[in-house]
């Protein structure tokens, strides 16, 4: 891991501990990739509760509680999904906050209206609307899941450094 990621998982840490409050993730495009940059900080058992590696459809519908029918209508690369995979990922792991990412990280499988390197973010806070964003990255299959990965830790800082608790 970078040191520019291992930074910002020390500072999303502290950020966490400080206020006592948990992490969850949901993983499609990254298949555990944030999880992974999250572990590899010593403690991290302190704040972050696991990460469900949700790829296929029928994982995000399974384990997430994601009603197919959102699926269906808008495709498992969605505000909708990423929205839905959030808050499954909170009511899962019990957790204060959960992001989720859902994208299609290539080289195949983009179209015009969803082309490679779209990815939409889920947020979910306890208590709180759930809130979803989306990023286009460019590049190759991994600088679209690096891109992701660094892109979900900086959400998670501004949240974190936002947040009441």
């Amino acid at each position: 891991m970078d040191n520019s990621k291992a930074d910002l998982v020390f500072l999303i840490k502290r950020a966490f501990d400080l206020k006592g409050l948990t992490l969850a993730l949901a993983e499609s495009c990254t298949g555990g990739l944030i999880g992974g940059a999250i572990t590899e900080i010593p403690g991290s058992s302190s704040f972050f509760l696991g990460t469900a590696g949700t790829y296929s459809n029928q994982a995000k519908i399974s384990v997430l509680s994601v009603p197919e029918s959102v699926i269906d209508r808008h495709g498992a690369v969605s505000r909708e999904c990423a929205e839905a995979m959030a808050k499954g990922a909170l009511e899962l792991f019990g957790a204060d906050m959960a992001l989720s990412v859902t994208g299609i990280a290539g080289p195949d499988g983009g179209s015009d209206e969803k082309p490679v390197g779209l990815v939409w973010f889920g947020l979910a806070v306890k208590d709180v609307e759930v809130k979803a964003f989306h990023h286009l990255f460019s590049g190759g299959r991994k600088d679209v899941r690096d891109g992701t990965v660094k892109k979900a830790l900086m959400s998670i800082f501004q949240e974190i450094s936002e947040s009441g608790g």
